[in-house]
């Protein structure tokens, strides 16, 4: 294996010690051009409930660097409640939402809520969600997204979730956390590595590499029961893990044969097929939306990217710029494609138009790793360091926002975005 795989194969697995039930803070680093002026009223109803969902959407919108939080004064405003529009105008809101937190018969909390658009003076919608005191966060977290889709015209992610592995006192943990970093629950704990976590497009399963084995095998397991299946473990390396669009299949990468390439299997472990066949080093599969795989290969003799069809075939090159560019992940739309490219010695992410082939690189770190697209295409989710410590990072496709995602006197690495809610 040449020695520069072999390099960002040791990276891949490099995890530091982390605390084991800490949460991910979140650091707003840069923020959109024009951000919209918004205003989130305190919600009437229960004080407490109240507090957690309006907490909830005010964080979200604000960390999103799209907007503007207008601050309401104390102003307390339902979804029923006649709005005066000139004097949110007045006080600088494009916008303003305002609701409430009802408890229904069975214990349970009702959050109403309903968007207006001062400007037009007219009403944008509204929408009731139950919850429970657990899932209040949750609750605010729909609301947030609503209020996104209405005034970007694009889905909000607000309700996703992200997945990554820490490691504390020589234990890694697989964890599945809100998309703001709350509400982290351990998936899995191993004293060998957990690497490579990626999402089914219904967001039910985690496929990844473990080592427990002492030796990398390809694992699909369920959130909901636990349960998980084996569905790599050929002699040699068994990695990268891809889903294809519908969730029948996974593109894997074996080395069973000799060097790395790329093999479709059923999610289930059935059904192996060959899809590449190279000389080279063939890994980091991908599927794009239309069902074509991009991936990382150094048959040109550096390690490029390429792309090929479902079913293999020929593959054409895609990166020239550089001698040196790995981790392909296709935006949700098909659109652009971000990966890793080494510059002046720097493993930065960046961002290539696939129509036009313009490239940009969106960060100024210098050891960037395992990008993955929110699902709405809007941000990019990355492993780096700062300060020598690792952190994940958050940057919108065009680089103006930034956001940085850490844990407190610890490290954090292989990120992965998880879908839209289904």
């Amino acid at each position: 294996m040449p020695s520069i795989f072999r390099k960002f194969l040791v990276l891949l697995g490099l995890l530091a010690a982390t605390a084991v039930n800490a949460q991910l803070s979140i650091e707003i680093t840069g923020a959109g051009a024009n951000r919209i002026p918004v205003a989130i009223a305190d919600f009437a109803g229960d004080p407490t409930a109240a507090r957690i969902v309006t907490g909830t959407v005010r964080a979200d919108l604000e960390r999103s660097g799209l907007f503007r939080l207008i601050d309401p004064a104390g102003t307390v405003l339902d979804e029923n409640a006649a709005v005066a529009y000139g004097d949110w105008k007045g006080r600088g809101a494009d916008a303003l939402a305002g609701g409430s937190l009802v408890r229904s018969a069975d214990g349970r909390m009702e959050a109403r809520f309903r968007l207006y658009d001062t400007q037009k003076q007219v009403a944008l919608g509204g929408a009731a969600f139950v919850a429970g005191q657990e899932q209040l966060r949750a609750a605010g977290h729909r609301i947030a997204d609503f209020i996104y889709e209405k005034l970007t015209g694009e889905k909000g992610i607000f309700s996703t979730r992200i997945a990554y592995v820490v490691k504390s006192a020589g234990q890694f943990r697989l964890q599945i956390a809100d998309a703001d970093g709350q509400g982290a629950a351990t998936a899995l704990t191993s004293t060998e590595p957990i690497i490579s976590p990626v999402w089914s497009p219904d967001g039910s399963r985690v496929a990844y590499v473990s080592f427990e084995k002492k030796k990398p095998v390809i694992y699909v397991h369920s959130l909901a029961s636990g349960q998980r299946t084996v569905v790599a473990n050929f002699k040699g390396s068994n990695s990268a893990p891809a889903w294809s669009p519908d969730g029948r299949r996974l593109a894997i990468v074996l080395s069973k044969d000799g060097n790395s390439q790329i093999y479709a299997v059923n999610a289930d472990g059935s059904g192996l097929q060959r899809l590449s066949q190279s000389g080279g080093i063939d890994t980091e599969p991908r599927f794009a939306p239309d069902g074509s795989i991009f991936f990382t290969s150094d048959r040109g003799g550096s390690p490029q990217i390429y792309r090929m069809g479902g079913n293999g075939g020929d593959a054409q090159r895609v990166t020239f710029d550089g001698s040196y560019n790995v981790s392909p992940r296709p935006s949700p739309d098909g659109k652009s494609l971000a990966f890793i490219s080494r510059r002046d010695g720097r493993f930065q992410l960046a961002v290539i138009d696939l129509a036009s082939k313009q490239v940009q690189v969106l960060t100024d770190s210098s050891k960037d790793e395992s990008p993955s697209f929110a699902p709405n295409g809007r941000m990019i989710l990355i492993a780096t360091e700062t300060g020598g410590r690792g952190v994940l990072s958050a940057v919108s496709s065009d680089g103006r926002i930034k956001q940085r995602l850490s844990i407190a006197a610890g490290d954090v690495r292989e990120p992965a975005w998880g879908p839209f809610n289904q």
